[in-house]
């Protein structure tokens, strides 16, 4: 059997709004499909997201964890406001427009 692929609709750098909780975040990883463990999916995705679509890991504005978000939960932000994360230098160069560069290669 085919196995389905799903291209990502976000890459690293983009920031983006938490469509249930509000939150702007910066995406700096991605996984193909669901990576975490069965038990953190029960506990932590409430909406249950599907485990076979792209799933982010993302810096969350203004705070210091990451967030791990399903594809399905976040939409493309606008705002061009600064975005302040621990390790946001760490992890991308800033360019003009408010536009972020990987420094790091990702999966």
């Amino acid at each position: 059997m085919a196995q389905k692929i799903c291209r990502a609709r976000f890459a690293p750098g983009t920031v983006v709004v938490h469509r249930r909780f509000g939150y702007r975040g910066l995406i700096f990883d991605v996984d193909a499909v669901y990576s975490q463990s069965p038990e953190w999916y029960d506990i932590m995705a409430n909406s249950h997201p599907p485990k076979d679509r792209p799933w982010y890991h993302v810096l969350v504005d203004g705070e210091t964890h990451t967030t791990y978000v399903a594809e399905d939960n976040l939409v493309e932000c606008d705002e061009t406001d600064a975005f302040e994360h621990p390790l946001l230098s760490h992890l991308f160069d800033a360019g003009d427009g408010g536009d972020f560069a990987s420094r790091h290669i990702v999966n």
